[in-house]
Formats: structure tokens, sequence, C-alpha cells
């Protein structure tokens, strides 16, 4: 039980709940297989993954983040080569993060056009 001041703002850390240890495994490791066979509740009940916000607040947008994802996704693998830079490893890849106004990798991966 806490007791939240009447007219207090509330900020919630989505950074802390999408990496807590309790809910994820290895939450610092960029493990996309993770999701394929959960049962994952992308609408926010159950507060482990919640990438749109949860509840009342949920972002109007989420439909069309869904199939805009497909399109954007296929097209930017479609329109470029992806490499690593020479004697980079996926495994040594750094996915680290570089806090700002968004978040962003540490160090950017590098695209050239086709």
């Amino acid at each position: 039980g806490y007791l939240v001041p009447k007219n207090a703002q509330v900020v919630v850390n989505l950074w802390a709940i999408s990496y807590d240890p309790s809910t994820w495994e290895n939450p610092d490791r960029f493990l996309p297989e993770r999701f394929l066979d959960q049962d994952i509740d992308l609408k926010g009940q159950g507060y482990g993954f919640i990438p749109f916000g949860a509840g009342r607040r949920i972002c109007p947008g989420m439909t069309l983040a869904y199939r805009m994802l497909n399109l954007m996704l296929g097209t930017l693998i479609h329109g470029f080569n992806w490499k690593l830079e020479d004697g980079l490893s996926p495994e040594k890849l750094d996915m680290s993060e570089k806090f700002g106004f968004g978040i962003q990798k540490a160090k950017p991966l590098k695209l050239i056009p086709i």
C-alpha cells in the first residue's frame, strides 16, 4: 500500500518494467525469439510488456502500428544491404543504449543503399 496524494502526477517507469529480470530472462540481451512461443498480452493487461501503454490510456494507433510494421520492415530489408563492420560478429554487437530524447543504440548499425 502506497498513499498517493490528491492531484499527484504518477509516472510509470516503462524502462524498468521492460527490463525486469523477474519477467524476462536476460532482459539486456536482444532475443527476439523469446516472443515466438509465448502468448503475450500486447494490450497491457499483464504489465510485463506494454509498448503501447495500458488501460484507458492505451495508444489509439496500436492497430495501425501493427499493420505498418510489416510494410516498413519489408521495405528496409528490401532497400538496403545490411552488414556489420569488418571483423565484428553478431555475438559481439554492442546492443547497449544511449539515453536522450529517445532511446538509441550506443553504436548504430550502418546501412548501405542498394
